[in-house]
């Protein structure tokens, strides 16, 4: 991106190409009215609950993350704030793949959806969205036990292998959210893709080490309590940012659970409000538990299994060798031994070779454009590994640069060429090069012959680690998998306009405290033409009851948002929850407490 603005944070500036092509602009100026004041209103109600069940001081964490209760949130503000907590803010188009996701975080950045949810979701929405994000993440970052968690959770989430079915997973889940936050989406529609999400969710198989590290960021970053079982607070982003579900989760019907490594087994479905919780003592605890999964995962085990793993993805991994090599492709195929153990690995298509995530020089994709495929062991009849070699030992086995070696493994595969160059790094053999070369299996099946030209041998006893993506992604040019999905952008009508020009100036009435004549007629255009409407109400009684001016138009308006509680079943709790601030207001709270 030539025009990337790294909002002058030092943070979003690092963050590297393949990061960067997920971010759009915020576009301050698309939220409309209607849109600032469900903000407010959810913040206002935030506040009020929160205030008793939230971990965090929950005012103090929104200033000192850039966030106020009466505006949307500018992505400079929250920059600059979050800025000195060591952290950045970008935003982006709805869900992005959970690789990226993970890495942002890894990167001490935070993604923020930069749509919000429409009225008609505002206790809660399964698309992302910039309550979600903004007010439910940023609060938090100021402690520094759960920052650490949340970065540490993003470098380890960079690593995790992902199955095919992930990526469909994720599709299925992104279309679903686009679908219920777009307008006048026939009911049918939504219903197909429900379905589909249901039929994906349950054909996954064997779940990859991305969906279980999503399970174990859902329970906590999203849905964590934290402190006793018998006395938790809220810190998870999902509910803090769900005015329905932060106090629903409070009730006995939501089973509160230890949090462990078993955490990893349930599952969890983001359309729906969770059957159970998970409250973990500290956030030190976090740490540990993750600590324990990440020892069973491919970057730190390595081996056949790891391989097998990045077989399954069908997308680009890494395999790190045992001097230090790593070859980055999208895995095809492997060799193992009787013991099972791997003697071969295999890549197809455009593959690199680097050495501590830095690409070597002449070994990039367009290179190796049509795979790469090497041993992985010892030489038979040899007391050290050949990366151990010194000149003695590369002497005995003819390993000099202009003559013709034959390498026979251990395993059975014999390497015969006219040796070209042996590469080094930190005192360790990592590569060899051959010419005129010829690799069989001990069966007689080819793996490699002359005509195909040179032969690059990988060096190593052991595959020590495998993991996601490129190991120079940079190099790489690693396009992340895009969906071409796109969230809505909505086109109002006239008549919705006008109700925006009427939030509008309510709003301005409120932060004038002029004009209040107009407050009638306001009142009449919402309950003659806008009879949908019940927020613009709630506003308007709220200057109204604070200034005390208007005691006949206050109690017509009462009155009507009552009726209206009644006859609407959806909107009943909204409109006691928004008349129970209004008698309780958040700005004395926050003067209470600062």
């Amino acid at each position: 991106m030539s025009d990337f603005n790294d909002f002058n944070n030092p943070r979003v500036a690092q963050l590297p190409r393949h990061l960067r092509q997920f971010i759009v602009d915020q576009n301050y100026a698309k939220y409309t009215p209607v849109d600032q004041a469900v903000w407010r209103y959810v913040m206002r109600q935030n506040y009020s609950y929160l205030k008793d069940v939230a971990y965090y001081p929950y005012i103090k964490g929104l200033q000192r993350a850039g966030l106020s209760i009466e505006y949307i949130p500018d992505l400079q503000t929250m920059n600059d704030n979050l800025g000195k907590l060591g952290w950045g803010a970008v935003t982006v188009d709805g869900f992005i793949p959970p690789a990226a996701f993970m890495e942002y975080q890894a990167y001490h950045v935070l993604v923020i959806a930069a749509d919000i949810r429409q009225i008609n979701h505002i206790e809660y929405t399964p698309a992302p969205d910039i309550i979600h994000e903004s007010a439910g993440h940023a609060p938090i970052i100021a402690d520094a036990d759960y920052n650490s968690y949340l970065s540490y959770i993003g470098s380890i989430g960079a690593k995790a292998m992902f199955s095919a079915k992930d990526f469909e997973l994720y599709e299925a889940i992104r279309a679903l959210s686009i679908l219920k936050e777009a307008v006048d989406v026939p009911e049918f529609e939504i219903t197909k893709a429900e379905e589909q999400l249901k039929e994906i969710s349950a054909n996954m198989g064997e779940p990859s080490e991305m969906a279980l590290l999503s399970r174990l960021h859902w329970w906590t970053v999203e849905y964590g309590l934290i402190g006793s079982l018998t006395d938790p607070k809220i810190y998870g982003a999902g509910l803090l940012s769900s005015i329905g579900e932060s106090s629903s989760c409070m009730t006995k019907e939501v089973k509160k659970l230890p949090y462990t490594i078993d955490t990893i087994n349930y599952s969890y479905d983001i359309t729906k409000t969770q059957p159970q919780l998970f409250v973990t003592e500290t956030f030190q605890n976090l740490i540990d538990v993750l600590e324990q999964f990440a020892n069973t995962m491919a970057f730190r085990k390595g081996g056949a299994e790891s391989i097998r793993k990045a077989i399954d993805s069908k997308n680009p991994a890494t395999a790190v060798y045992s001097s230090g090599l790593q070859v980055t492709g999208v895995f095809s195929d492997m060799g193992l031994n009787d013991a099972g153990e791997l003697i071969f690995i295999k890549t197809t298509g455009p593959s690199a070779l680097a050495i501590a995530d830095k690409q070597l020089e002449g070994h990039g994709k367009l290179y190796h454009k049509d795979g790469f495929s090497s041993p992985v062991g010892k030489l038979k009849g040899a007391a050290t590994p050949v990366e151990n070699f010194g000149s003695e030992e590369l002497y005995a086995h003819g390993i000099i640069e202009g003559n013709t070696a034959e390498l026979l493994f251990e395993s059975g595969i014999r390497v015969n060429g006219v040796v070209k160059a042996v590469y080094k790094a930190e005192d360790r053999i990592i590569l060899i090069t051959f010419e005129d070369c010829t690799v069989k299996e001990s069966n007689g099946n080819i793996l490699f012959q002359p005509e195909w030209g040179t032969y690059d041998m990988a060096v190593g006893d052991k595959i020590v680690s495998v993991f996601n993506g490129a190991a120079d992604k940079g190099a790489y040019e690693e396009i992340t998998y895009i969906s071409d999905k796109q969230t809505e952008k909505i086109v109002y009508d006239e008549a919705t306009n006008q109700l925006h020009n009427i939030y509008k100036e309510v709003r301005q009435i409120r932060e004038g405290g002029n004009n209040e004549e107009r407050l009638p007629s306001l009142f009449n255009a919402l309950k003659t033409t806008y009879t949908q409407d019940w927020l613009s109400a709630l506003e308007i009684l709220e200057i109204v009851h604070y200034k005390g001016t208007h005691p006949e138009l206050e109690k017509e308006i009462r009155n009507y948002l009552e009726t209206k509680a009644l006859a609407e079943p959806g909107h009943q709790k909204l409109i006691h929850d928004g008349l129970h601030v209004i008698e309780n207001p958040v700005t004395q709270l926050i003067t209470e407490e600062d």
